[in-house]
C-alpha cells in the first residue's frame, strides 16, 4: 500500500441545508494514530462518515490509497459509538465478531473453520475470548466496545475508524484499546480516533484534527495541541492549567 492513505480535498457537508463541515482538506500517512477533537456540533462523527461515504456531501473529494472510496471498503474498518446498539437484540459475542469476516464472503457463502479461527484470535486480542457465548447486551460499556474492536479486527483492514471508543468505558479496557491501537499504528495500519477527553490527546496520539465545522488546525501533535488553536476551536470556553504540563479545562 502507498504512504498516503487518505487525501480529503474541499470536503463540505450539509444536514437541512445547515453547513456542518466546510471546505475540508488534509492528507493521512501510513503508520499513523490520529485524534479528531472539538466541542460537541463540530462535526467530528460526520467527518469521518463523510470519508467513509455514508453520508452525502456537498463537495469535495476523498481519495482512500489512490482510490475512490467505492473501491476500497474491504479496507475500511469502522467502529460506531455504542450507543447505536439495541441490547435487546439475542446475538452472541462471537457471532458479533464473525461479522467481521462477511467482506471477505461471497453473499451465498457462510464463514469458514478459518473465519472462525480469525474471529477467535481478536477476541483473544482483545482478552473478551471467555465472553464468546454471552449475548452482547449482557456486557459492561467497555466490554462491548471491545468486542465491537475485535470485530473491526477480524476485518482485516487497513484503515480504522473509530467514534469516542472510550466513551463510558472502565479503565481496564480502554488501556486495552489504546494499547491495540498502538500496537496496529505499528503495523502500519491507519487510525483515526473521534476523541474528547482533552488530557489523553498527547499521551495517545501521533496526529490531531482540531475541528470545529472547518479545520482549525491539523498535523503533528505538537503543533496542533496548542493553547490558541485549541481555544479557537471550542470559541474560546476552555482554560489552560498550569504549565505545559498542566490541564486543558472547558468552560461553559
Amino acid at each position: 500500500m502507498p504512504d498516503r492513505v487518505i487525501e480529503v480535498r474541499n470536503l463540505s457537508v450539509a444536514y437541512h441545508d445547515q453547513i456542518v463541515l466546510e471546505q475540508i482538506s488534509f492528507v493521512v500517512n501510513s503508520h499513523t494514530l490520529v485524534g479528531i477533537i472539538g466541542p460537541n456540533g463540530a462535526g467530528k462523527s460526520t467527518l469521518i462518515k463523510a470519508i467513509m461515504g455514508l453520508v452525502p456531501t456537498l463537495s469535495g473529494e476523498v481519495r482512500v490509497f489512490n482510490q475512490p472510496v467505492s473501491k476500497m471498503r474491504k479496507q475500511i474498518a469502522y467502529v460506531p459509538q455504542r450507543n447505536v446498539l439495541d441490547q435487546d437484540f439475542p446475538v452472541l459475542v462471537e457471532d458479533v465478531v464473525l461479522m467481521g469476516r462477511y467482506p471477505h464472503l461471497r453473499w451465498w457463502q457462510r464463514p469458514t473453520a478459518k473465519d472462525r479461527e480469525i474471529a477467535k484470535q481478536c477476541l483473544e486480542q482483545v482478552g473478551m475470548l471467555d465472553f464468546s457465548k454471552r449475548q452482547i447486551g449482557e456486557l459492561s460499556g467497555g466490554q462491548q466496545q471491545r468486542v465491537f474492536l475485535a470485530r473491526a479486527l477480524a476485518q482485516e483492514a487497513d484503515l480504522f475508524f473509530l467514534d469516542e471508543p472510550f466513551a463510558g468505558i472502565d479503565m481496564t479496557s480502554e488501556q486495552i484499546i489504546i494499547n491495540l491501537l498502538r500496537k496496529l499504528r505499528d503495523q502500519g495500519k491507519t487510525l483515526f480516533v473521534v476523541h474528547h477527553d482533552l488530557s489523553k490527546v498527547e499521551e495517545y496520539f501521533d496526529q490531531i484534527a482540531l475541528l470545529n465545522r472547518q479545520l482549525v488546525g491539523y498535523g503533528n501533535k505538537e503543533d496542533v495541541f496548542q493553547v490558541d488553536l485549541i481555544s479557537k476551536a471550542y470559541n474560546g470556553k476552555i482554560a489552560f492549567v498550569g504549565d505545559r504540563g498542566g490541564t486543558l479545562v472547558v468552560s461553559g
